[in-house]
């Protein structure tokens, strides 16, 4: 099982072709992406002094253009379906190997969670491991174990899903399970009470016990105070404590139905027979009255903030983020802002020879680390995030004006065509490459219909990207990345002399920490 963590705290070793893709895909926990590592990506020559390079720099952009242009999101053997009931199903066929991916999405997460229930969406996705009417915990686990499956689930802000990876024979198996469940969950109070007990202490471990974590939910808390998507996945600690049996009675009853699910079926299957398959366990649920999804807005340019957070850190963090539209919030006459979007944060932080690792790492040894995070396929307002470590003896403040410094310079100066192209070719690779496997390409699906996208608008990504120019970019850092929209934590040391109790000492009003907030943040927990 998994959750969400702060996605852009953690940047992987391939960041900068995944990012994108781990918004979508969420290869290993949804929307988390973490380590501190940068892009490895390609470095291309940049020298423009010889005729010789500059022959070289045109020729990789002509590469680069072909290479975007040839890449393509594979949509054969794409089947979609609806039953009576409500349930969607798409099927993708993938005969590669002889096995099955089934996962089921549920359209509820965080972002939909009462004002005093945080976590209630993820102390139900443990429960749903107890067992049915029909069905023990134990048996369950056997069954699983007997078949040759895999089995897991994870929870984010805009949905809940479970999985299952069997021989492509006992896909019945999967779907008479996740039937089963769906409608027939067991709420028992001594199940209920130890994975209480083992939620908070994964809000323990991998928040109240990191200092990173601690911080980025006191910054989400500031960036974004009247999104629901400020409130953390795994919920305040006093909000999970109050949690009770029948709140999550109350909560499966609201949103666990086939009318509420989309079923993703990737594998060596033929489609036909799925379906058949499927209306056989699934065609007697009942749809429910499902209640209207709280909107994830965020009013921006609501004037430059700065805070100070004092945590247990070996040395200085700085964290920067903007308020920004997502695809989904923007709207299709505005769709192109977010594509823009995107490709600026590419130029900035698109690899070993984007703007900020070139020349703030290696050019002007200003940081040790840069990383920046926007999703452009996201349900609903974002934030367009930059996180730095300065080099010592570099100020944080030095660090921060040196960022401003370069995004300033995106908005005004020339952006050569080859760090368009080049940033154009690294999204579509990393969708390219996340579809690889069985569980990528499950994964795209669910995650982009559970936000209310097509997933299919994947295939048009490539011509979505071409028609966004340099005019275009420039427009969007203009509009976007300026200091009346901005957020920013520098994150310290403990100040000597001063006596810590591992408690953050966040320099913020009390009115500031609402319910409004906390983190993207991911658990892998223990069943």
């Amino acid at each position: 099982m998994s959750l969400s963590l702060p996605s852009s705290l953690f940047l992987p070793s391939s960041a900068h072709s995944l990012r994108l893709a781990c918004a979508l895909a969420m290869a290993t926990t949804l929307a988390a992406c973490q380590t501190s590592a940068i892009s490895s990506a390609s470095e291309v020559a940049t020298n423009k002094n010889t005729t010789t390079t500059d022959v070289i720099n045109k020729n990789q952009t002509l590469k680069d253009a072909e290479q975007s242009s040839a890449l393509t999101m594979d949509m054969s053997g794409r089947h979609e379906y609806k039953l009576a009931n409500g349930l969607k199903i798409v099927v993708k066929e993938d005969h590669r190997a002889p096995v099955v991916m089934t996962q089921i999405w549920y359209r509820v997460g965080s972002a939909d969670e009462p004002l005093d229930k945080g976590g209630i969406s993820h102390v139900l996705e443990h429960m749903m491991f107890k067992g049915t009417t029909d069905v023990s915990s134990d048996d369950y686990e056997r069954l699983i174990a007997k078949f040759g499956g895999v089995n897991n689930a994870f929870t984010s802000y805009d949905y809940t899903g479970y999985y299952e990876l069997f021989p492509a024979n006992r896909l019945p198996l999967a779907l008479e399970l996740e039937a089963d469940r769906m409608k027939n969950l067991i709420f028992d109070d001594k199940a209920f009470a130890k994975e209480h007990q083992v939620v908070m202490e994964e809000r323990r471990q991998r928040t109240d016990d990191n200092p990173l974590a601690k911080a980025y939910e006191s910054f989400r808390l500031l960036a974004l105070p009247n999104s629901p998507k400020g409130e953390s996945v795994i919920g305040p600690m006093s909000e999970l404590e109050s949690i009770t049996l029948n709140d999550l009675k109350d909560w499966y009853k609201i949103w666990y139905a086939p009318n509420n699910a989309t079923l993703v079926i990737v594998g060596d299957v033929e489609p036909t027979e799925v379906l058949a398959q499927v209306k056989r366990y699934f065609g007697a649920l009942k749809p429910s009255a499902l209640p209207k999804r709280p909107a994830v807005t965020q009013k921006g340019f609501r004037g430059y903030q700065q805070v100070e957070s004092e945590q247990a850190v070996q040395v200085p963090v700085l964290l920067m983020g903007y308020n920004v539209p997502s695809l989904v919030s923007a709207g299709a006459n505005n769709e192109k802002q977010a594509y823009a979007l995107s490709l600026a944060q590419d130029v900035l932080d698109g690899g070993l020879s984007a703007r900020l690792e070139s020349r703030l790492v290696r050019e002007q040894g200003l940081l040790t680390t840069v990383g920046t995070s926007y999703d452009l396929l996201d349900r609903g307002d974002g934030l367009f995030l930059i996180q730095a470590t300065p080099r010592e003896g570099v100020s944080l403040a030095q660090a921060q004006q040196a960022i401003i410094n370069e995004i300033n310079k995106l908005s005004i100066d020339p952006i050569a065509a080859d760090e368009i192209e080049r940033a154009k070719t690294n999204t579509v690779t990393g969708l390219v490459y996340a579809q690889d496997s069985m569980e990528g390409q499950a994964r795209m699906i669910g995650s982009l219909q559970s936000i209310g996208l097509d997933d299919r608008l994947l295939a048009k990504l490539p011509t979505k990207l071409d028609s966004v120019t340099i005019a275009d970019i420039q427009a969007a850092s203009k509009k976007y990345l300026v200091k009346d929209n901005l957020t920013v934590m520098h994150i310290i040391p403990p100040k000597e002399g001063v006596k810590k109790d591992n408690i953050s000492q966040d320099k913020m009003s009390e009115d500031t920490v609402n319910k409004n907030a906390a983190t993207k943040e991911a658990v892998n927990k223990a069943k």
